[in-house]
């Protein structure tokens, strides 16, 4: 049987169930929690990084979203509180959309 040893979605059991497989899960402390949500990012991320096309990248930033939405909750907010915090960043330091690269500064 297949080590895994990761958070995954709340519906994976059910899937593995119907496919007649058995499996093993725990539920995981607050603590545990957010640092398994840490490491899907990293490995959400790295899936993104490798994405081949524009549809498998549109897939992965989804799950990255999906991380998000949960962090944001364990932290205390709601992801509108998320974005209005990007939003006064932004107005602050800007964003992204002008593809400034640092070289760098004396």
């Amino acid at each position: 049987m297949p080590t895994y040893n990761k958070l995954v979605r709340d519906r994976i059991p059910e899937i593995i169930k119907r496919t007649g497989a058995s499996f093993n899960t725990t539920i995981l402390s607050e603590t545990e929690y957010i640092k398994e949500l840490k490491k899907k990012c990293y490995e959400e991320l790295d899936e993104y990084v490798a994405a081949g096309d524009d549809q498998d990248a549109v897939e992965e930033l989804a799950d990255l979203l999906e991380l998000m939405y949960e962090l944001a909750k364990v932290h205390g907010v709601d992801f509108h509180e998320i974005e209005k915090v990007r939003q006064e960043k932004a107005e602050k330091r800007g964003g992204f959309q002008e593809r400034i690269f640092l070289i760098d500064t004396e």
